[in-house]
């Protein structure tokens, strides 16, 4: 795995990330990952004691983490929320709309590809968990 990318202020969180199962089963870990098919919201109730959910991408294909990290910040949940595996530079900038600002890529990722990335598009024509405003909002109100 290359270093995380990290779209935050803070300091990363360096604690390893124990399985759903495993955090469940435990009262002190306060990093979780969460694997494919695996449902986000089994973590709402822990949401105050998580500092870090680490979302499993095992192929660029499986979207199943983008509902995972929107469900998340939906709910309230404020940490590090990153997305582990088969990251694709052009996945990056939609999974920040869905919440995701911490990005740990099995393969490298070119500085300059993600800043052009993240600036393609000026406008975004549907709401998310991040802070932009829908272009339709900006115009009708």
């Amino acid at each position: 795995m290359v270093d995380a990318i990290r779209f935050r202020e803070d300091e990363a969180h360096d604690e390893p990330a124990v399985t759903l199962d495993s955090f469940l089963g435990q009262s002190n870990a306060t990093a979780v990952r969460i694997e494919a098919g695996e449902d986000a919201r089994i973590l709402l109730p822990h949401l105050d004691r998580i500092a870090l959910v680490e979302v499993s991408f095992p192929k660029f294909r499986d979207g199943r983490g983008y509902s995972s990290g929107r469900i998340l910040r939906e709910a309230g949940y404020t940490g590090e929320l990153r997305a582990q595996g088969d990251v694709l530079v052009d996945q990056i900038p939609l999974m920040r709309r869905c919440g995701f600002d911490s990005f740990a890529p099995e393969a490298p990722v070119d500085a300059s590809v993600l800043q052009a990335s993240l600036e393609r598009y000026d406008h975004h024509y549907q709401a998310a968990a991040d802070p932009h405003v829908p272009v339709w909002k900006r115009r009708h109100g």
